[in-house]
């Protein structure tokens, strides 16, 4: 397995671009609140000199693939994103899908997902990718797709295998 996607240090794993264009053609994202030069995926993006979570997402349809690790004292962690993208929504009505590790044991999936949110839960594991390139090994962990959105009902689904396209 490639050591980097075991790695802790590392937080920018690009979403894969065929999924990634799925997402978009039911969406049609006008941000990016989590990317850097290397894994964008929109025109408009924040990086982490620009601080996503310091911004307001006013009359944005917004995507966001957070870090995957855990709050330091010197950085946020995934957590600080599940709850600003469920704050975001509820103030401004807006649509936030957002690309996370399926960690159904997390207080923030409690707090801000389940049963706030549709869950679609990936069969199968993606293969991030590392700049612009598809790594050669899947993700060690599940991954899901939480959606926030006016008038969508809070759900929990499967994706079909097939359907998690790696471009």
């Amino acid at each position: 397995m490639d050591k980097q996607l075991l790695s802790t240090g590392k937080d920018d794993w690009g979403t894969p671009q065929g999924f990634f264009d799925n997402l978009c053609k039911e969406f049609n994202f006008t941000l990016d609140v989590c990317a850097d030069e290397n894994n964008y995926k929109i025109q408009r993006y924040f990086t982490q000199v620009e601080d996503g979570l310091s911004k307001e997402w006013e009359g944005e349809t917004v995507f966001c693939n957070p870090p995957y690790s855990k709050r330091t004292k010197s950085k946020p962690g995934q957590a600080d994103w599940i709850k600003k993208c469920y704050e975001q929504h509820m103030k401004y009505g807006i649509t936030v899908v957002m690309l996370i590790a399926a960690r159904t044991d997390t207080i923030a999936f409690h707090d801000y997902i389940l049963g706030k949110a549709e869950v679609r839960f990936l069969k199968g594991r993606l293969k991030f990718e590392i700049n612009r390139k598809p790594n050669k090994e899947a993700a060690p962990f599940p991954s899901m797709v939480i959606i926030y959105e006016k008038d969508r009902e809070a759900r929990v689904i499967g994706i079909e295998e097939g359907s998690v396209d790696n471009g």
